[in-house]
């Protein structure tokens, strides 16, 4: 058995050879020592067989002593392949730049990302690792392996406890562990601590000082509820005043709303623009002509193609218009009444903060005028109440 191999390096060329008593070729290629396999007997006297391409010049000179018909019906290996490369130079040029151009590009960095970093601590890593020559472009066999990264990264970065260095595919990933510091014990300076706003004592917790207001009580707008003055008459001590006091609080809104309202929505129909953005110009690639549908939303996309960190002024933008439709909704009063106090809710809870809690809602006044729906409501909203009030000396 022919060795494979041998055969697409040398190259090989099926023959077809038409002639009275082909035996006798057969003989002269053994005594010429011409190599050949695969005889096989065609219709009549035709006989075919396979020979090395080396072989072939020794083969035409021995059919001149023979009268016969010859045909070349396969040529194969890699000397033909060869000769297409040489004919297709341009295709040829071309797969090879392609995949060295692709080989090159797998083997730079295109991304560095930092994970578990607080901003000032991530901000610290990218010095170090762009000191280091890891940033966009760069060869990747140009670097150090990620094991001696790591190394350098955790002592160059002194907030950091470890940082954990992997390479995956093009991007470089570092994960940080920060070091956990104590935080500093709060100092606070001589305070009493006073009310906010108007409200109703619901809850008072005194960490320091003196509790001038107890639960149940009513305070006004800057009334000392904790004093930071504490002991006996005469063995005064000024301190920080601390505490949780829980204040009840009443709020009154005033909302409108009318019993028709037009609404609009998507349709899911919609027909998308693309365009070349070449600088400040947008050149129309696709989509010349307004949408069939009158009413639409135009929603905006552009990439962001770079090179090696920079922006190409080269870019593509789709712009998609998407059909809307308009309908009108005619509210029942009860349906009106919900809607207004859901609204109203939401834009209280904007205002309060958010350990506040609502602790009820009550509707004062309801009326119906020209289409409208009209409501004043009433909360009660429990919420921290307390403000410093420096203590100066001598007061």
């Amino acid at each position: 058995m022919r060795n494979n191999a041998a055969k697409q390096i040398r190259g090989y060329v099926t023959v077809e050879i038409t002639m009275e008593e082909p035996t006798r070729l057969l003989n002269a290629c053994l005594r010429r020592k011409i190599e050949i396999w695969n005889v096989r007997y065609k219709k009549g006297d035709t006989l075919q067989f396979d020979m090395f391409l080396d072989h072939v010049h020794d083969l035409r000179m021995l059919l001149r002593a023979f009268k016969c018909k010859t045909t070349f019906k396969r040529r194969s290996g890699f000397p033909f392949f060869l000769k297409q490369m040489r004919v297709r130079i341009g295709l040829s040029l071309g797969v090879v730049l392609f995949a060295t151009m692709m080989m090159l590009a797998a083997n730079m960095v295109w991304d560095i990302e930092i994970k578990g970093a607080s901003p000032k601590v991530a901000q610290e890593l990218r010095e170090v690792v762009d000191a280091l020559g890891i940033k966009r472009g760069k060869f990747q066999f140009l670097l150090p392996p990620p094991d001696e990264i790591q190394l350098l990264v955790t002592e160059e970065v002194d907030e950091a406890t470890w940082i954990g260095v992997r390479k995956k595919g093009t991007t470089f990933e570092f994960e940080v562990v920060e070091q956990v510091r104590q935080a500093p014990a709060e100092r606070l300076s001589p305070r009493h601590l006073v009310a906010s706003k108007r409200a109703v004592i619901h809850k008072i917790f005194v960490e320091n000082g003196k509790a001038l207001k107890h639960t149940n009580d009513y305070v006004e707008k800057g009334d000392v509820i904790v004093s930071g003055v504490i002991g006996v008459e005469g063995k005064e001590k000024i301190v920080a005043a601390k505490a949780t006091v829980i204040g009840e609080i009443w709020y009154t809104s005033n909302v409108t709303i009318p019993l028709k309202n037009t609404f609009t929505t998507l349709t899911g129909t919609q027909k998308n623009r693309r365009s070349l953005m070449l600088g400040g110009f947008e050149v129309p690639v696709w989509a010349f002509t307004k949408p069939a549908y009158e009413q639409y939303e135009t929603f905006e996309r552009e990439t962001d193609w770079s090179l090696f960190g920079y922006r190409l002024p080269v870019q593509f933008k789709t712009t998609e218009q998407r059909e809307t439709f308009s309908f009108e909704r005619t509210y029942t009063e009860e349906e009106a009444k919900k809607v207004a106090m859901a609204g109203a809710r939401t834009e209280l809870r904007e205002r309060l903060p958010e350990d506040a809690v609502i602790k009820s809602e009550n509707i004062l006044q309801q009326r119906v005028e020209d289409g409208t729906v009209s409501l004043t409501i009433h909360y009660q909203v429990l919420e921290e109440i307390t403000q410093e009030k420096p203590i100066i000396q001598g007061d």
